[in-house]
């Protein structure tokens, strides 16, 4: 290539801001000039999203507009013009580029580039886009990136586009292979172990091709000074034995660095594997969006439904025999919902933790067996129990036997679950959601008890809610919008020691409004500190503390005389000690209340009764 060309192929990509294709082609003068001659240049890759106007020739036609284009397209024509872009693709005539382009969308391989209008637009390079200046392999092995796939579909011109061209020996990679000078893949940056010949070897380079100026020379020690950094971190050879080599040169401090930000981050997550069960040979949703109960049917290819037990919110709950071991279990399916499948995620990285430390299972909390993902619901298996608080409760009442929950009884339950509670407050977890229906008894003998569903529970440093427990045993600072901790599971439990003593709910299931007026009729009147830095006082209260209730009919605001009662009213018990035990779970004020250690050392729970 003579001198004027170089020069004119410098100038074309200056006028038209291409940088990066210039500094590429002044790195490719000064490798190929220690070879004493010029090989042919490499191909660079230009998208094509906008191309530069025509240029004129020497014969004041316009040069055509499909000489440049992105590496790796086969949809240009070769350019007729005696001037030729060194850094296009050559390619055969009668192609057309909009038609290609479709073609080969129809198989997915096609790459659009975005919009944009390279010419005036000095920021269109992005970190992202590093493919457009890094060409893919085609022919040949390049030892600089390794092979790689080209985004465009290989086609009968592309294959035969080179043929023709004139082989050259390649006295850098290989002295004895041959290799295709125009199709040969280069790096636009030099490989940081030619960085010192290329740059002691200017005066030689000035010297051997004098066709190279001083100005070409001067702008590439510029060019090779700015991009001095970048060239130290190229691509090497061989990618993992130069990691290993290289992660031993950076030295302890990075090394130290990473180390630490590995251990922030096992610090801060954790992993369990979910197995997922699903049928060969198949893809696609389920019929049916509900896993249909048929009993004898094999779930997960180990438990057989033997029975239906129940349903909740957002499960439905069957007794199964395990395959494998021979005992009875129960399985919890999980709606086919993301929040539900959300939720449950929760209770079973919660119930692992739990039952990780209490491997003797002596803290009253349900045991997790197993848990799985099967026809596109969760799965949890866990231990077998009873009849829950309230069920046993009403049939107990209903069958008209001699009632269950006696006072003695209620001292051992109390006592479990205060242990259960204390267990978890230990762990930083507020159950968030303790009723009767989340007791279930394990021996109706023994009086045992277990603790279940954390699906509502978290950790006390999470971001809390406002809308936990079940509303007939939510604690007021919930209720207010105050900030709360693991005190409001005492408060629930004060609320389920009352419903089982007395065999109705302490604070039927009202709106919240009439609840309050309950608690306050009952208990006595909420602390005014309370009020004033609840965030749903002003939902209940008027400015005055007095309680409101807007009269949906008329719309009219009316006031609410809380009626006035007693805990020994509504449990018809008159055991001091009782009430005083109640009365403490009960306590409004957060701040007063205990905390389940504290409630276990009450005179109450060891008082013996006369059985």
């Amino acid at each position: 290539m003579e001198s004027s060309d170089i020069e004119s192929v410098l100038n074309f990509l200056r006028k038209n801001h291409l940088s990066i294709s210039e500094s590429a082609l002044i790195d490719d003068l000064f490798e190929k000039s220690q070879l004493g001659h010029l090989l042919p240049l490499p191909p660079l890759k230009i998208p094509a999203g906008s191309r530069p106007p025509p240029l004129q020739t020497s014969d004041g036609n316009s040069s055509d507009d499909q000489d440049f284009v992105s590496l790796g397209s086969s949809t240009t024509d070769l350019c007729s013009s005696e001037f030729t872009n060194p850094y296009g693709i050559q390619t055969l005539k009668g192609a057309s580029s909009h038609a290609s382009s479709d073609r080969l969308s129809q198989f997915g391989t096609a790459r659009d580039y975005h919009e944009f209008d390279m010419q005036n637009d000095s920021t269109w390079y992005r970190e992202k886009d590093e493919d457009y200046c890094m060409p893919s392999s085609f022919d040949h092995f390049d030892p600089f990136t390794g092979p790689s796939e080209d985004k465009f579909v290989m086609t009968l011109e592309k294959e035969n586009q080179g043929k023709d061209f004139e082989l050259v020996f390649d006295p850098i990679l290989n002295p004895l292979e041959k290799a295709n000078g125009f199709d040969k893949v280069w790096p636009t940056t030099l490989c940081s172990s030619f960085e010192g010949d290329v740059l002691n070897e200017v005066n030689d380079i000035e010297e051997n091709n004098n066709s190279c100026s001083d100005n070409l020379v001067e702008h590439s020690k510029r060019t090779h000074d700015l991009q001095k950094k970048k060239r130290e971190k190229d691509v090497d050879f061989n990618l993992k034995s130069n990691y290993d080599a290289a992660k031993a040169e950076e030295g302890d401090g990075i090394a130290t660095n990473d180390e630490s930000l590995m251990n922030a981050n096992e610090d801060e997550y954790e992993v369990f594997d979910l197995r997922i069960i699903h049928r060969k040979n198949r893809t696609g949703f389920e019929e049916n969006k509900d896993l249909p109960i048929v009993l004898n049917s094999v779930i997960g290819s180990r438990y057989v439904v033997e029975e239906y037990v129940g349903s909740a919110a957002f499960s439905k709950v069957v007794q199964a025999r395990d395959l494998q071991t021979g005992i009875a279990v129960c399985l919890k399916i999980i709606k086919n919902e993301k929040d539900f499948f959300d939720q449950s995620l929760d209770e079973i990285k919660l119930l692992k933790l739990v039952n990780k430390h209490d491997p003797a299972d002596e803290r009253h909390i349900l045991r997790l067996y197993d848990y799985f993902y099967f026809h596109e619901h969760l799965i949890i298996v866990s231990e077998l129990l009873r009849a829950n608080l309230y069920e046993f409760q009403k049939f107990n009442r209903e069958s008209g036997g001699e009632p269950y929950f006696t006072l003695t009884r209620l001292q051992v339950i109390m006592r479990q679950c205060l242990e259960a509670l204390d267990y978890l407050h230990d762990l930083g977890i507020i159950h968030c959601d303790l009723k009767p229906e989340n007791i279930l008894i394990k021996s109706y003998s023994r009086c045992e008890v277990k603790v279940i569903d954390l699906g509502s529970s978290c950790f006390q440093d999470d971001r809390l809610s406002l809308y936990v427990q079940s509303r007939s045993y939510r604690a007021p600072e919930v209720i207010l919008g105050l900030p709360y901790d693991q005190k409001v599971d005492l408060w629930s439990l004060g609320c389920i020691l009352a419903e089982l003593v007395s065999g109705d709910v302490l604070f039927p299931n009202d709106e919240l409004v009439f609840l309050l007026a309950r608690v306050i009729g009952m208990l006595g009147p909420i602390d005014t500190d309370m009020l004033i830095r609840g965030q749903e006082t002003s939902k209940y209260f008027t400015n005055e503390f007095d309680l409101y209730h807007i009269n949906e009919e008329t719309n009219q605001v009316e006031y609410i005389t809380p009626q006035e009662t007693s805990l020994g009213e509504h449990t018809q018990v008159s055991d001091t000690l009782f009430i005083d035990f109640i009365t403490n779970l009960l306590e409004i004020n957060p701040k007063r209340r205990p905390m389940a250690r504290e409630a276990l050392r009450h005179p109450w729970l060891s008082f013996p009764y006369e059985t």
